[in-house]
């Protein structure tokens, strides 16, 4: 087994063995609590540009199949993990957590201690970090940690939204539906499942140009995706809400969520280090309903930097927000995925509730 080291910006450096692809890549290093769903955290749009630790002990034990996707290949940028297991068993499986990361060239580190780095993550919050497997000096690769750029200063929707528009047809059987325009900030694969299964029809647009797309295209719906990095960088995102707020029903998950709240004159903070696992308490304040959540994101919306809404979510773990809708506007977005793949479905019925907003004009 080949050594491999993660540094961190710190100061501090963990040596374990490699797997995945051999070399070297740094990114921000933010952990996730979810127990299965591997290949989805990996392949989600919203990961790049950093690396993953998952919390669960042994990561790999069920392989990788050709369904369980959320983009068209790994996102991440580097992975870490107790033990990879090097035995996979599952009747769709079609090869091992080794082999995937090998054929997408990501970089992988086992065998370190993840409690003791979730930990670190968790009193000092998301820092920048390297996994190595060809440079071993801890000094050195500390100093290329620090050197990296803050996630903040990446233009990173660019590197995952697509460059073309596109219609997902995949299972639609009612052509019949509410036209819904996703703008792509870096999509996961389940948002359109969810859309195209409740009877929408769905056109995926880049964000580049989107307002004159949108107006060519004339949906009934518009539809801000998730995606990665500082949402105020997408200020195309934002120009596109200030120009349909009052024409068309808009709704937004995570990173839509947080680019609505900014064109509606709202501000948003970096939380210390993000919620990113599959069993956050969501409440929903109009029925007093309790959901268990996927959540994916390092930045939030100021509640109290809002006008003109109505709070309708927030997390029981820390109070923050977690959705939204407008007074008077056919305007409501959430910052938790109820798209939730593999889990949990506690919040599927949202986008029934958006699709109907749709069909109703």
């Amino acid at each position: 087994m080949k050594r491999a080291i993660l540094a961190l910006e710190d100061g501090s450096y963990f040596v374990g063995y490699s797997f995945g692809a051999e070399g070297e890549t740094g990114g921000e290093v933010v952990f996730n609590t979810s127990m299965t769903g591997y290949q989805e955290i990996l392949t989600d749009p919203s990961y790049r540009g950093q690396i993953v630790v998952m919390t669960y002990t042994h990561i790999g034990n069920y392989g990788v199949n050709d369904e369980d996707v959320e983009s068209n290949k790994v996102q991440v940028n580097g992975f870490v993990v107790k033990e990879c297991s090097k035995h996979y068993s599952n009747w769709r499986a079609k090869k091992s957590l080794d082999e995937y990361l090998k054929e997408y060239g990501v970089v992988g580190i086992e065998g370190v201690d993840t409690r003791a780095i979730v930990k670190r993550i968790r009193q000092k919050g998301a820092m920048k970090g390297i996994i190595s497997t060809v440079d071993l000096d801890p000094a050195s690769l500390i100093r290329k940690a620090r050197s990296l750029p803050d996630i903040s200063e990446l233009n990173l929707v660019e590197e995952v939204a697509t460059k073309e528009e596109y219609y997902w047809d995949h299972g639609v059987e009612n052509h019949e539906g509410p036209l819904i325009a996703v703008v792509d900030f870096g999509v996961k694969y389940n948002i359109l499942r969810s859309l195209v299964s409740r009877g929408a029809r769905v056109v995926v647009v880049p964000p580049y140009g989107a307002v004159e797309r949108i107006r060519r295209i004339n949906p009934d719906g518009i539809f801000l995706s998730n995606g990665p990095g500082d949402p105020q960088r997408v200020v195309e995102g934002i120009r596109l809400v200030r120009a349909f707020m009052e024409k068309k029903a808009i709704m937004g998950i995570c990173l839509g969520h947080q680019i609505i709240g900014l064109a509606l004159g709202g501000k948003t903070y970096k939380l210390k280090f993000g919620h990113h696992g599959g069993n956050h308490p969501v409440k929903d304040l109009r029925t007093g309903t309790i959901h268990i959540t996927a959540q994916n994101h390092n930045y939030a919306v100021d509640p109290d930097s809002l006008k003109d809404v109505q709070i309708t979510h927030i997390n029981l773990l820390d109070n923050t927000l977690e959705g939204f809708k407008h007074e008077h506007l056919p305007i409501f977005c959430v910052q938790f995925h109820p798209e939730a793949s593999p889990g949990p479905h506690d919040a599927l019925g949202i986008f029934e509730e958006f699709v109907n907003l749709c069909r109703a004009g």
